[in-house]
């Protein structure tokens, strides 16, 4: 089965092709320069663009394949969540292929296309022995928990009550004076730091108040904390800022509070679920002190941990694509959504 996957849930253009669940082609066209002047995303500059750069990005990605429309099985583009006018553009794009080619259409949430990113490659998917898996899933406005005893099994153990960690990042870059996306910036300038310069709180560890939600409180994130904290550090040590070691020092300090945060939860949700594997997906999952700390966990726990190629992690459309692939290796048909979803939620199959 040959699949084109199309995503444009936010600010990457991406189009790629699956050739039975391995990837062939994966092309992505990142908006990051158009953003950065504004410090996050806008969605009307989003869509635009999408609509600019899609048509290529998808000629793209089947010459690379060296596959043409005509060869093509069907068709998996993201439907949300994300930004409507952006996600409109791929879906549009993809409804309209599938019409004139007579080949089948699907939609993916975003979300399952990075659980899945961690199981594709230049080879097809293999998913024997990897459940039960717990899954930290850090993609762009959303941090959470998510235990799966089967492949389309979703159970949220776990989840910010705030800000994501990817937030985190990225408003504490804006604090520091360092620029957008945060992620990248804070891991290029803290390198050399010292991690343990200043104490950050890791959110959520004091006991005690009111405690609203369904989920183990021990198992949830909170960043909101942890942005605060930054801000009156830098008011109350201004040379924190003017001295090239002290500012290093600071940028490492508070990467490890985000990092350590994240990891500490995935111990927690180890212990108390059974596990045959475990993994970490979405944007975030490319920070080289979160992805050590996960390794060391891996160890210690004895169990296999799983993480998406670097350039599997990002916004892509080969994981659109692979999820599909895996969900119709699965026994599910491929359903076309009515229409985007921006709120969509993460429901088993």
């Amino acid at each position: 089965m040959i699949l084109l996957g199309i995503e444009t849930s936010c600010d990457e253009t991406a189009a790629a092709v699956l050739a039975d669940g391995a990837v062939r082609s994966n092309i992505i066209y990142s908006q990051i320069a158009k953003h950065a002047p504004y410090g996050g995303v806008v969605p009307e500059i989003a869509s635009r663009d999408h609509v600019k750069k899609l048509p290529g990005i998808i000629t793209e990605a089947l010459q690379e394949a060296d596959c043409t429309f005509e060869q093509l099985n069907g068709i998996a583009v993201t439907y949300g969540p994300g930004l409507a006018s952006s996600l409109l553009i791929g879906y549009s794009a993809a409804r309209a292929l599938s019409q004139t080619l007579n080949i089948p259409l699907t939609g993916v949430h975003h979300h399952e296309g990075h659980i899945y990113s961690v199981f594709l490659g230049e080879t097809p998917p293999v998913l024997d022995g990897a459940f039960p898996m717990m899954v930290l899933l850090v993609s762009g406005g959303d941090t959470k928990l998510v235990y799966m005893k089967a492949p389309g099994c979703y159970e949220i153990v776990g989840q910010t009550i705030d800000d994501a960690a990817g937030e985190a990042l990225d408003k504490g870059a804006l604090l520091l004076g360092l620029g957008y996306p945060g992620g990248p910036i804070i891991q290029r300038t803290a390198e050399g730091g010292n991690p343990h310069a200043v104490r950050f709180p890791r959110g959520l560890d004091n006991v005690g108040g009111e405690w609203k939600y369904d989920f183990d409180r021990k198992l949830c994130f909170s960043f909101s904390g942890l942005k605060t904290a930054l801000l009156y550090h830098v008011q109350n040590n201004p040379e924190s800022l003017q001295d090239e070691i002290k500012k290093r020092d600071l940028i490492a300090s508070y990467q490890e509070a985000v990092a350590d945060a994240l990891a500490v939860r995935v111990e927690r949700a180890l212990e108390k679920y059974k596990c045959a594997s475990f993994a970490c997906a979405g944007g975030v999952s490319l920070n080289k002190v979160l992805r050590e700390k996960l390794g060391r966990l891996s160890k210690k726990r004895g169990i296999p941990l799983r993480l998406s190629s670097p350039r599997l992690c990002t916004d892509n459309a080969a994981m659109i694509a692979g999820a599909a692939y895996i969900k119709q290796s699965a026994g599910h048909p491929f359903e076309l959504p009515e229409d985007v979803n921006p709120n969509l939620r993460l429901k088993n199959w």
